[in-house]
């Protein structure tokens, strides 16, 4: 009986966490740029402040992922992900200061690097072989969350203020938190830890090295754009703080849309390849037309569009990292594709910032268009050439991208 209560809980208040930790964390995710430059920034320091928060993951995933592995502690590291992304928010409520701001948003950043426990606790929930599925109910919410988080802050920033958004974060992690108290933490009870060669191994896996190379780049166009700079060249166009949530909510409902079907049924249908490449083109196509778009209205159609196509690609390239590996090395090959993504979201804002600081923003969104459209084909180079060499383990179907 207990057991049955348990089961009947456990996926529902999973969602409802995850949807609270990514509202709180995107309550200050889409407007930091624009905020950066609202007190005196540049566009390379807003670059260097947005991208701090893909670095700072890009540095703990793995060691989260491994530790994870090793104490099958999953539960823990998502509480202290929620407290973390209060404390953040409560901080930029505090200051103005760069070089807090700056430490906050690496704060925000070694919160998300708990995303790692998230998606593979969720993930144990379900069957070894709907991985996918698991990851793309999870990621519904991901996106689900950060779509509410930006219209909250919207409300929150264009009615009090920009530092009310932040405050609003700082409660809403504080909900996250009281509320992952109860998850359920599943473990085997004769599940191993991962060792050094299981590390090795998956450090060198071939097919998730390809999927997360594949993440760096749509995390480039992502963090460079609808969580970068298209809210600051929506402002060009006339946009106010509602505006730029609407601009925000236009570019991530899709996203939620796409994570949803996309993993549960197209993948299944259509197939993982043609999913993820489609989605790359969607984005590389509708990045490089927002310099040619002069109304606010067709810049929401364009970051929709985009959007679709990132709820596409990355959702399955998530599914894709660990769908092959043995349940003790799961967390550590998330960690390691997260790690490895993280990059992208330093690296997209940063090369932004430089580009619009020299030339102009929309040089900067051609470039980014170019690039989606060549990680479309090197996704489709990829997927094809490399699947049918990715060995087989024991027992076990090989895996294919």
């Amino acid at each position: 009986m207990a057991t049955t209560k348990i089961s009947s809980y456990r996926i529902p208040l999973f969602c409802a966490v995850t949807l609270l930790f990514w509202m709180s964390m995107y309550t200050s995710v889409p407007i930091m740029a624009p905020y950066v430059e609202f007190l005196g920034g540049n566009h390379q320091l807003a670059g260097w402040i947005v991208g701090m928060y893909g670095i700072s993951q890009m540095l703990l995933r793995i060691p989260v992922g491994i530790m994870s592995d090793r104490f099958h502690k999953r539960k823990l590291f998502i509480t202290f992900g929620l407290f973390f992304t209060a404390i953040a928010g409560l901080g930029l409520w505090f200051t103005h200061d760069f070089t807090w701001i700056l430490i906050l948003r690496a704060l925000a950043g070694a919160a998300a690097a708990t995303w790692v426990d998230f998606t593979v606790l969720f993930t144990s929930y379900y069957k070894h072989e709907e991985s996918t599925k698991a990851i793309g109910t999870i990621s519904f919410f991901n996106s689900l969350g950060q779509v509410l988080g930006i219209l909250s802050a919207g409300w929150a920033a264009d009615a009090l203020g920009w530092e009310a958004a932040f405050l609003l974060g700082a409660g809403l992690g504080l909900v996250g938190l009281a509320g992952s108290l109860f998850l359920v933490e599943k473990v085997e009870p004769d599940a191993p830890k991962i060792t050094l060669r299981g590390i090795g191994d998956v450090a060198t896996d071939r097919t998730l090295l390809f999927v997360s190379l594949l993440a760096i780049l749509s995390q480039v166009l992502i963090f460079a754009t609808v969580f970068g700079f298209t809210p600051v060249y929506a402002t060009e166009l006339g946009a106010d703080k509602f505006s730029l949530s609407m601009l925000s909510l236009f570019a991530n409902v899709p996203v939620a849309v796409a994570s949803l079907f996309g993993g549960r049924r197209w993948a299944a249908r259509y197939g993982e390849k043609r999913m993820v490449v489609w989605g790359f083109a969607l984005m590389g196509i509708f990045t490089f037309t927002i310099p040619f778009t002069h109304h606010l209205w067709m810049l929401m159609i364009t970051q929709a569009i985009a959007g679709f196509g990132r709820g596409l690609s990355f959702t399955l390239l998530m599914g894709m990292s660990i769908k092959h590996m043995s349940a003790d090395k799961r967390a550590t090959a998330m960690g390691f594709f997260q790690a490895i993504y993280g990059l992208g979201m330093f690296v997209g804002p940063v090369l932004m910032g430089v580009i619009s600081d020299w030339f102009s923003l929309n040089e900067g969104f051609i470039v980014l268009g170019i690039l989606g459209i060549l990680s479309a084909v090197l996704s489709q180079w990829f997927v094809q050439n490399r699947a049918s060499k990715q060995p087989t383990q024991p027992g076990r179907p090989s895996a294919s991208l």
